[in-house]
């Protein structure tokens, strides 16, 4: 068990399931969502979950959760928010570039706690020998976060952190759609088994939710 986990795109799908999952055993569990106020099923979810407001595209709502969270040491920090459609610079800006801004405010968070810090990607953002211009632009904003990951995980190694990019398969969710062949809890229990037992040799690497690595 995880002892404090911050969880980024709590309000459905499988950062839903991995507030739900870590609350359930026994985590605080801190998660961010756009409407607080209105949270959904985020707001039934039973245990120790606090709330929080994050468009993750938003400075203002950055510096308002750093501001929260400080002094709060976390175990696991999971960055799952994410768009699948939109122009380029949209994809970048949600995608690519907030995941890593959250990442590098958070840091010393999860630091203190020699903890885990987890970027959910995609086996779309694979390169394996691709043309960049030939992954498309989801596809091509998930291979630049794993880019982002790869130059940051030294340092944050050197910090005590273990980063790492996690594949979660693809998932029967709103984006992954109904005819997905991999169910949400399915996945995220595979991506909870995947970070308790991170070692420190795993960080910089690139994960699927079952626990073998994915190639780059």
């Amino acid at each position: 068990m995880s002892d404090t986990v911050l969880v980024v795109g709590a309000s459905r799908g499988i950062g839903l399931e991995l507030a739900r999952q870590y609350a359930a055993a026994g985590s605080v569990v801190h998660a961010t969502t756009r409407t607080p106020d209105a949270p959904g099923a985020l707001g039934s979810i039973e245990g120790t979950v606090h709330l929080h407001r994050l468009d993750v595209r938003d400075a203002e709502h950055l510096a308002g959760l750093r501001a929260r969270l400080e002094g709060v040491a976390l175990d696991v920090l999971i960055h799952n928010a994410g768009v699948y459609s939109g122009s380029q610079a949209e994809l970048t800006a949600v995608n690519t570039e907030a995941p890593l801004r959250l990442a590098d405010s958070l840091e010393g968070n999860v630091a203190a706690a020699g903890g885990a810090l987890a970027v959910m990607s995609s086996g779309m953002g694979a390169r394996r020998g691709r043309r960049t211009s030939a992954l498309g632009s989801y596809a091509r904003s998930k291979a630049e976060l794993n880019d982002g990951l790869r130059l940051r995980a030294a340092r944050w190694a050197d910090m005590g952190i273990t980063a790492i990019v996690v594949n979660p398969g693809w998932v029967r969710t709103d984006m992954g759609g109904s005819g997905a062949p991999l169910d949400v809890a399915t996945s995220v229990t595979g991506i909870r088994r995947l970070i308790d037992g991170l070692t420190p040799d795993m960080g910089g690497r690139f994960w699927s939710w079952d626990g073998t690595e994915h190639p780059w």
